[in-house]
Formats: C-alpha cells, structure tokens, sequence
C-alpha cells in the first residue's frame, strides 16, 4: 500500500498516534479485515512489533479484534473514532475544570491569593505597564481585559478595529453580567453598520469621525491603548501599551464621556 508520508503526519497529528500505529491502522483500514501478518507486510512495520502496534490501536478504540484462527482485526469508522474521542475530550476537559473550581476553594489557594496582594502592594506604579507587538497578542490581551471587566468597557476604535473586535466582544460577552460598553467609531460601510446592529444587545455603539484613536478601557482602572494607525502598519508591527492605572484610566474616561455625549447612535 502506498500512503503519501504527508497524510500519514497529518493522521498523527489529528489522532495522536506513533508511526508505526497509523501505518498499521492506515493499512487496515484499506484493507478492510487482516491479519497481523498481513498488516506487517502492507504496512511495512515490523512483524514482531506488530502485535504490540495492534493491542494499542484496540485499546486506543481504533481497531476491533476478531476471535478465530488465525487471529484478523478489523477497523472501526474514522467518523465513530472522532465522535469517541471528542466524548473522551469533553469529559476530561469537565473533570479538569471540577478540579479547578474546587481548588480555588482550597485553604492552599487563598494563601496564594494572599501572597499576590501582598506582593502587588511593593511594585512600582511604573512596572504594572506591558507592550505587546503584532495584532494576535494585542488582541489575545483585549481579550483578557474583557473577560475580567465587572463593570464598564470603553472602547474607542477606527472602523477595520470594529470590525475586528467584534467578534472578541461577542466572545467576552457570555462571561460579562452586567457591564456597560460603550464604542466609539466610524460606522461608515455596510458591513459596520450590520455589525453595529448585531451588537445592539450588548454594547452601545455610537458613529465617530473627527477623532482617530484607538484604545479599551475596562471599570476605569486598566487600559490599553495601541501606538499605529492601523491604516498605515502591517498587522505583525502593530504595538499596544498596557497600563493598570486608575489615576490616567480615569483621567481619560473623564474625557471620553464629553466626547460621548455629543455622538450619534449608530
């Protein structure tokens, strides 16, 4: 059986199997019904790991064992395969997440809470500030300020960053109870004005055009504020600040909410 090397790595990746598992599962399922011979011969693997490659495709659920002589398995659908594992996956992703929900409860975990307040107390205003380069780790941050907002987001933006925050917004939405947005944009295009209209349930959005500047503020305390006209900088190059300062986060909220007042609801 010849088998492109690409798809065999990509089988490997997609199933977490070794080399020699998904050239014989591969093989078998070519094959139909085999024996472990046969398997060894098509696949090319050696005969006396064979055996030792078949016991873990069956007890991976890959493969079925028939009794008989001589001994010849049989393959299970690719499709019944995925819909166990993503059973298996989302069972132990729940376990995992029972485990942490019951650590923070743990007298262990307070401690360390503890210790991080303490510790936070010692560090320079100057050192709670952070710069991320290009547009992925910019907005995996947005997203974090997002999630953790309790109560108000400010959001002042061109109308490509909109577009682009959107779908962060939407995301942060499921975790956020009772937090006020507000954005600031240009709501020019169609797609803006359609994306605005979907965000209605959550966010208010107003039409801006005279100021171009871009930056999140989350309950008047952190903010981030990017560095680019996004017009004019490659995504990769595109810089953001991150600050944990309610002094200058409040400062400049104070002047968003004069400008606020003036726009108009998209």
């Amino acid at each position: 059986m010849i088998v492109k090397e690409e798809f065999l790595k990509k089988l490997k990746s997609s199933f977490d199997l070794n080399e020699y598992e998904v050239k014989i599962w591969t093989s078998l399922l070519s094959k139909g019904i085999a024996t472990a011979g046969e398997l060894s011969d098509i696949s090319n693997v050696p005969r006396s790991r064979s055996y030792d490659v078949l016991e873990s495709l069956e007890k991976k659920g890959f493969i079925i064992m028939k009794i008989g002589k001589p001994i010849k398995y049989m393959a299970i659908k690719p499709v019944e395969i995925m819909d166990r594992l993503k059973k298996d996956l989302s069972l132990e992703t729940d376990e995992k997440l029972k485990t942490f929900d019951k650590v923070k409860d743990t007298e262990t975990f307070k401690e360390a809470e503890l210790l991080y307040k303490q510790g936070i107390e010692h560090i320079d205003a100057s050192d709670l500030a952070a710069s991320f380069k290009g547009r992925t780790n910019i907005s995996s941050q947005l997203d974090i300020l997002l999630k953790k907002a309790e109560k108000s987001i400010i959001i002042m933006t061109t109308e490509k960053g909109f577009l682009r925050k959107a779908a962060l917004l939407k995301s942060a939405s499921k975790k956020m109870k009772n937090v006020k947005i507000k954005i600031a944009a240009p709501i020019v295009s169609k797609e803006a004005k359609k994306v605005a209209e979907d965000l209605k349930r959550i966010a208010d959005v107003r039409h801006i055009d005279k100021i171009s500047s871009r930056f999140c503020m989350a309950d008047g305390k952190e903010l981030i504020f990017m560095m680019m006209d996004d017009e004019k900088v490659h995504e990769s190059y595109d810089t953001a600040i991150w600050v944990d300062s309610p002094f200058f986060t409040k400062a400049l909220e104070s002047m968003f909410d004069q400008t606020w007042n003036n726009l108009q609801k998209v």
